[in-house]
């Protein structure tokens, strides 16, 4: 028999008892949708996260003190990175386009009647181009305020909400941690990402961190720009021979140090947001597992009833192939339908959420094919049963089955 032949016979049967299909088809339909919507808002957190963290600058190179122990975490002394290894890579090392070294210390800012809890970033003058920082207002402070350690600030958008209300900050004086700071700049906004704010940060000289406000004689990290992303690995290389060479280190002796380019941050975040994604598309999946339980409960049923339909196609030489094949089809035809409908379903709710909800959401052909292919699957896998018992009746015990 035909493949349509059995489809069209399917199709008969189902619609000689559409509340069942119907109801059959919907645990399909919600797992489909399910799958897709999940997956679609998983993606779509995932490019909003890596596309605001690229914010923070790219082709950046960052040396870190202590030896690196694993991929996210390091561990070791802090205070193996000093001002002057961050010259002299500024000197020394070819194809880059600015150095920034930094500490950065939570501290207690304070302006008139108000207070806020900020964190306090001291860098260099290069700083807002590495990180994609713009000045909204007044001015960056320059070289000779570094070297000569001023007490001038800069104030990150969140900063000049919380203290300053709507008033100009520009030339007002800026208590941090009870000592003077004239504020010379504001940033522009950046927005906040759902762990940290860049904004809720203030910028003062390096120099003038280390000596009037942390008491610090070490830097917490070197970021460095990379004038061609083609170039990172081997500025990577000439950044680690350099400092290893200022640091006395003998070969075979671990860094004190270590080195880790944008790229790897970058991939590091996107994996562990990809491995939510597929969380987000496991849960989800196990709905069309309960509807593929559904469509093997349903066709059971079916073949009970039909018994004698069985027998009687048996006893005029229907062969065990062709009634495995028309139950089998028959359960191919739910989730193949609930399948179709639950894709449109699922991209309807990702626009839903899109809209209603702010939130970006990404449906993926990969996502459509995975959650389609995959109820097809279903019904396949839960409909062999019904259908293999169904091949296997005895003709003569079907006829008699009243």
């Amino acid at each position: 028999m035909l493949i349509w032949d059995l489809v069209k016979m399917a199709l008969r049967s189902l619609l000689a008892n559409k509340l069942r299909a119907f109801l059959t088809t919907l645990g399909i339909i919600i797992g489909v949708a399910s799958v897709i919507s999940m997956i679609s808002i998983g993606e779509g957190a995932r490019k909003q996260t890596l596309s605001t963290i690229a914010k923070f600058g790219t082709n950046i190179v960052t040396v870190k003190p202590g030896e690196q122990t694993t991929r996210h975490v390091s561990e070791g002394k802090v205070a193996t990175l000093t001002l002057e290894d961050a010259e002299a890579i500024q000197q020394q090392v070819k194809s880059i386009n600015g150095v920034a070294a930094q500490v950065y210390q939570n501290a207690q800012l304070k302006y008139a009647n108000k207070n806020s809890n900020s964190i306090v970033r001291g860098t260099g003058v290069d700083y807002p181009r590495l990180s994609n920082f713009a000045v909204e207002k007044g001015r960056y402070f320059a070289r000779e305020e570094v070297h000569a350690a001023r007490r001038v600030c800069i104030l990150g958008a969140t900063v000049v909400k919380n203290l300053f209300n709507g008033e100009n900050p520009i030339g007002k004086v800026l208590k941090v941690d009870g000592n003077n700071y004239t504020v010379i700049g504001t940033m522009e906004a950046k927005g906040a990402l759902s762990w940290y704010d860049p904004d809720d940060q203030i910028f003062i000289p390096v120099t003038t961190a280390q000596k009037r406000l942390f008491g610090l004689n070490y830097v917490q990290s070197i970021d460095v720009q990379a004038g061609r992303i083609e170039d990172i690995e081997t500025i990577k290389k000439d950044i680690e021979a350099l400092v290893r060479r200022r640091h006395n280190l003998p070969e075979g002796k671990e860094n004190d140090f270590h080195v880790q380019n944008s790229a790897e941050w970058l991939n590091s975040w996107g994996d562990a947001a990809r491995t939510f994604t597929y969380l987000l598309g496991g849960i989800a999946a196990i709905s069309l597992m309960v509807g593929g339980i559904g469509i093997m409960n349903i066709m059971l049923v079916s073949v009970t009833e039909r018994t004698r339909e069985i027998g009687i196609r048996k006893a005029i030489g229907a062969k065990k192939k062709e009634i495995m094949e028309q139950f089998l089809i028959e359960s191919v035809v739910i989730s193949f339908m609930g399948g179709l409908i639950g894709v449109f379903l699922g991209m309807a709710i990702s626009r839903a959420v899109s809209k209603l909800g702010g939130w970006d959401t990404i449906v993926s052909p990969q996502s459509i094919l995975l959650a389609f292919g995959f109820s097809v699957g279903v019904g396949m896998f839960f409909g062999y049963y019904p259908a293999n018992k169904a091949a296997n009746l005895n003709p003569i015990e079907a006829l008699r089955y009243e």
